[in-house]
């Protein structure tokens, strides 16, 4: 397994799973509030569904036309751009999560309740296609940014990892759900949200290589150590942690300020929200 491919898995499983938790949370609130208008309720909840990965599907050719528009630097530059955007949105995200992640299981039935109320059944469309749009953009954009901040895209191994993502998701979504008592869903957001932050800070650190070796920021030093004595980043197992984390075995000066400044804003904007932290679902 590549570095690429893990990291393409595990955005598609994480990504995934919480598509699924969302869907699982309207069906199951459904099954017990709709009573005899259940199965219509049920319909626009897959109908809505189909729409969000519709709305998904059609960034992911949005985002592919844009790219075919460029050619030379030109594409270099929005592919840096585009791994850039990606860091800064899993970032924003896992800030999202901690602040409003808490009440998103009664945000979500509140809102089915108001859809059943006043028979809006297009409301609960919306709020199932919003939802899982908002996961797939999320996903369709994290994905472009991991293989643009590559030297090469190999198309069979990027399908195999997206598929196995899936796999991932559907098989750990059952596990889960059949020990909700001893593994509650703030673990998993909790432990998903660290590696989600870690592989931010290495598309930002692939974004800025990439810029460096185009000259359009200076790397204001030569490399101020060599680690690959101890964990070569070009290497089997080095390649992997580098392409979690963002660790770099030889830096110059301006990527080890941007990595620090990266985990420094991190941690200043999810600390209030860990002071008083709750599940965000059970």
């Amino acid at each position: 397994m590549t570095a690429r491919f893990g990291q393409i898995a595990f955005v598609v499983w994480r990504e995934s799973t919480e598509a699924l938790l969302v869907v699982a949370i309207l069906h199951g609130w459904l099954a017990h509030h709709a009573g005899a208008r259940v199965a219509t309720g049920r319909y626009f909840l897959w109908a809505g569904v189909a729409a969000g990965i519709g709305g998904a599907a059609f960034l992911a050719a949005v985002i592919l036309s844009l790219a075919n528009l460029f050619e030379g630097d030109r594409e270099d530059y929005f592919q840096i751009a585009m791994a850039g955007l990606a860091a800064l949105l899993i970032l924003q995200m896992v800030i999202w999560m901690h602040r409003q992640g808490r009440g998103m299981r009664k945000e979500l039935e509140r809102d089915a309740e108001r859809a059943l109320t006043g028979g809006n059944w297009l409301g609960l469309f919306s709020l199932a296609a919003l939802a899982v749009m908002r996961e797939g953009s999320e996903t369709v954009i994290f994905l472009y940014g991991i293989l643009a901040s590559g030297s090469e895209t190999h198309r069979t191994e990027s399908i195999a990892a997206v598929a196995t993502g899936f796999a991932f998701a559907a098989t750990f979504y059952w596990l889960i759900q059949v020990a909700a008592r001893r593994f509650p869903w703030s673990v998993f957001f909790g432990v998903t949200e660290v590696f989600l932050l870690g592989l931010a800070a290495s598309l930002l650190m692939t974004a800025l290589d990439r810029a460096i070796g185009l000259g359009l920021i200076s790397p204001l030093s030569e490399p101020l150590w060599d680690t690959s004595w101890l964990l070569d980043d070009t290497g089997r197992l080095g390649s992997f942690i580098a392409a979690m984390t963002g660790y770099r075995a030889r830096p110059e000066l301006m990527p080890i300020l941007v990595y620090s400044l990266y985990w420094i804003a991190a941690a200043a904007l999810l600390r209030p929200a860990r002071q008083g932290a709750a599940e965000p679902t059970s």
